[in-house]
């Protein structure tokens, strides 16, 4: 994205009365792209790790670990890819509008992205953690207590840690609207 080029074609466009530059919304979706790309570098790591150790270790025949890797697997999977159509999406937007136009398309976007974290990311959670779930008695069995227990610990830890992270996120995409629809 060049954003000398969107600097200036926004600063023709600049209405002095709005209080919303087009330095600040240039610097705001930047922001917010980097976390995505952020949230997607996370997701994309744990996939990976994931689908190796599945092959390596996991596929030799079909049971609920295996069931239980795939719904963690199949969540993330989802979530990057849902990730990956908004930031798409919304940098297309960015290049072929005019000011004005693209301001009522964040407001727009936003919306949709409260749906998303709302009912898409809650139930992606409530599929990784099931997931999480049905490999607990495998991991019990074929570990001693101390690493189960770290296993358990750690990825209760792990997991409010992405849950925290992600609050944060909405929060500031709220916040982000918020700011859009009083101006």
């Amino acid at each position: 994205m060049e954003n000398d080029n969107l600097d200036k074609l926004w600063e023709v466009q600049a209405d002095n009365s709005s209080n919303i530059t087009p330095q600040n919304i240039i610097a705001k979706a930047k922001k917010q792209r980097n976390g995505q790309y952020i949230n997607i570098t996370v997701m994309s790591l744990t996939v990976i790790v994931l689908i190796t150790y599945a092959f390596y270790y996991a596929f030799y025949q079909w049971n609920t670990f295996n069931l239980g890797l795939v719904l963690m697997i199949g969540s993330l999977i989802f979530r990057v890819v849902l990730e990956f159509f908004s930031l798409y999406r919304k940098e297309k937007q960015l290049i072929s509008m005019p000011q004005k136009s693209y301001y009522i398309y964040l407001k727009k976007y936003y919306k949709t992205r409260l749906l998303v974290n709302y009912i898409v990311t809650p139930i992606c959670i409530a599929v990784y953690i099931f997931g999480f779930y049905l490999l607990l008695p495998y991991f019990k069995q074929k570990f001693s207590s101390a690493f189960y227990n770290y296993i358990l610990i750690s990825g209760i830890f792990s997991l409010t840690v992405v849950i925290i992270i992600i609050v944060k996120y909405v929060i500031k995409e709220q916040q982000f609207l918020k700011q859009l629809q009083t101006k």
